[in-house]
């Protein structure tokens, strides 16, 4: 399948920024899943592109005078492979057990280690166990658009039982890390033909040893992540694979808009 994307960012001060930097992971990741047909960053400042621990395609992006706002669009095609049956090998720049470690934003508190230990121990398959608890943590937690903030964790939607695709994200993880599951947050970008989706996405790599896989599973529609999706970076959570993150000095109040349009090369 071939994506055209288009993302806008764009950030408004209240009052002059002195100095800005951002991380930009807004490149789609050197993945056997997708390969970039053309790709391209407009933005104010400098960037420098690198690569970083996790294997995503970082620009830091930095802007040393004035400003009132920075505008940041990407634009490109991506052609994906068209299966949602396919597991990921192992890419090799990290150990899977990297992912077993715990974050603020996935800490199983006990509620959640309980509802993981009734889904993740019984006689099945890892991947129908994995599959499982998508599902039930989709059921459990109710998408309700701006139910949380981006720096709330696991536990604190769970309580919620309300959250958006982050927060389904963190809570999978948030499970496997207790279970003793090996996984990983995905950011990037999801085709669909529903309307009022969100194009712009997380979900969730788990890690099946016996396989040496990474089965991907998109929670929040409860399947596997297949070729409607573009991965631009993976992490052990949101903060390591967000698109946009940065600090600045000054600026005052902040008001950010983001636009995303996925449609597939068909309907340009």
């Amino acid at each position: 399948m071939q994506l055209h994307i288009r993302h806008e960012t764009h950030y408004r001060y209240d009052e002059a920024v002195k100095r800005s930097v951002q991380n930009l992971r807004l490149t789609p990741r050197l993945d056997p899943m997708q390969r970039v047909v053309n790709w391209n960053i407009t933005s104010p400042g400098r960037r420098h592109a690198q690569i970083d621990a996790y294997g995503n395609v970082v620009h830091l992006l930095t802007l040393d005078e004035p400003h009132h706002e920075i505008r940041i669009v990407v634009d490109g095609l991506v052609e994906t492979l068209d299966s949602e049956f396919v597991p990921l090998p192992d890419e090799g720049r990290l150990s899977p057990m990297t992912y077993l470690a715990q974050t603020n934003l996935t800490k199983a508190d006990d509620a959640i280690r309980s509802f993981a230990a009734s889904r993740l121990n019984s006689s099945s398959s890892v991947e129908d166990r994995l599959l499982a608890l998508a599902n039930a943590v989709r059921e459990r937690i109710e998408y309700v658009p701006g139910a949380t903030e981006v720096h709330e964790s696991a536990a604190q939607a769970f309580s919620r039982s309300q959250g958006v695709c982050q927060d389904h994200a963190h809570i999978f993880l948030a499970c496997c890390r207790s279970a003793g599951v090996p996984a990983r947050y995905v950011s990037g970008y999801l085709y669909t033909t529903h309307e009022g989706h969100v194009a712009s996405h997380a979900w969730v790599d788990a890690w099946m040893a016996e396989e040496q896989r990474w089965l991907s599973i998109d929670v929040t529609q409860g399947a596997r992540a297949g070729g409607s999706y573009c991965r631009l970076a993976v992490g052990r959570d949101y903060l390591d694979a967000c698109p946009v993150r940065g600090v600045r000095r000054g600026g005052g109040k902040e008001k950010m808009e983001v636009a995303v349009l996925v449609s597939t090369a068909a309907q340009q």
